[in-house]
């Protein structure tokens, strides 16, 4: 079996959409809004148009996806990368496909490429697996806050790619104030 990354095109939105949509029927269930969670083509082309959209294929087939945010959606809390729109087709979920991308977004794309120390994401607490399955990939949460629309307490989490870069920003900041 072949493994490949690459970054998505538009011509790659119908799969995207049917990975994106199978994924997220969890979501839909818990009634959390999110709007990978019914996104439509025309969504899903945007997202891949607006911001940098990776995939994970095996076997020339997209297996999973995932976001590199170009928007601001977490700007007033802090300027590291934010990742969104993680999804693994169910048909090929517990095949260590979607660990595969994200690690690979993590070091390659935020760390190597960004040259960032650290990466971002949001989930809900009322989902059951995802907030402990983040932190043990080492994702901590660094701001909690409930919106007020049905999705109930949210976390915006934070894993260091790169601990000599974010200690010496820490210190740089500390210097600053």
């Amino acid at each position: 079996m072949s493994e490949s990354f690459r970054q998505a095109g538009v011509e790659d939105a119908e799969r995207l959409r049917e990975v994106t949509y199978e994924a997220y029927s969890l979501i839909r269930e818990l009634k959390l809004n999110w709007p990978a969670a019914n996104a439509g083509l025309d969504q899903i082309r945007d997202n891949i148009t607006q911001n940098e959209c990776y995939v994970l294929e095996a076997d020339g087939v997209i297996v999973a996806t995932i976001t590199l945010s170009r928007n601001d959606e977490v700007k007033a809390i802090t300027d590291l990368p934010f990742i969104k729109w993680f999804a693994v087709h169910p048909g090929e979920q517990g095949k260590g496909y979607g660990d595969k991308l994200l690690t690979w977004v993590e070091n390659t794309i935020i760390r190597d490429k960004e040259g960032a120390a650290a990466v971002t994401l949001g989930t809900a607490e009322k989902h059951p697996w995802l907030l402990p399955m983040y932190q043990r990939r080492g994702y901590e949460s660094i701001r909690s806050f409930d919106s007020g629309n049905g999705d109930g307490t949210m976390h915006l989490l934070r894993k260091i790619v790169n601990p000599e870069l974010f200690e010496k920003a820490s210190k740089e900041q500390t210097t600053a104030n």
